[in-house]
């Protein structure tokens, strides 16, 4: 059974810091790349940051220099460090695993609400 369980989210002021996790099981880690999402209220949902199995990233322009992703595939667990948050930032956070092999699998965890205060 997969399982990509997020946490850290929570409530914090503008300029502050989280470090969501996801850890996840059920799933050879190393072949997938990993990604967090995040959905604002009435949004699409849209890709925040993505690590490749080869370390490389990817950002939204939104979060370029703010957010930083990382991966353990020790611990089968990525991150995402976010500093400097903004309102706009406010939405549930989801993480979602896609194995690079021929058949993508894809995974969703059940997402993690980051509220970001004024």
């Amino acid at each position: 059974q997969v399982q990509l369980v997020e946490s850290g989210g929570g409530l914090v002021q503008a300029g502050g810091s989280l470090r969501l996790s996801c850890a996840a099981s059920g799933i050879i880690f190393s072949i997938n790349n990993m990604a967090w999402y995040r959905q604002a209220p009435g949004k699409q949902r849209e890709l925040v940051a993505l690590i490749t199995t080869g370390g490389s990233t990817n950002y939204a322009d939104s979060v370029k220099g703010r957010f930083t992703i990382s991966r353990d595939n020790a611990e089968n667990t990525v991150y995402l460090q976010m500093n400097s948050l903004k309102p706009e930032d406010t939405a549930v956070y989801y993480c979602n695993s896609k194995s690079v092999t021929r058949l993508r699998y894809e995974y969703w965890g059940q997402g993690t609400q980051v509220t970001v205060s004024s």
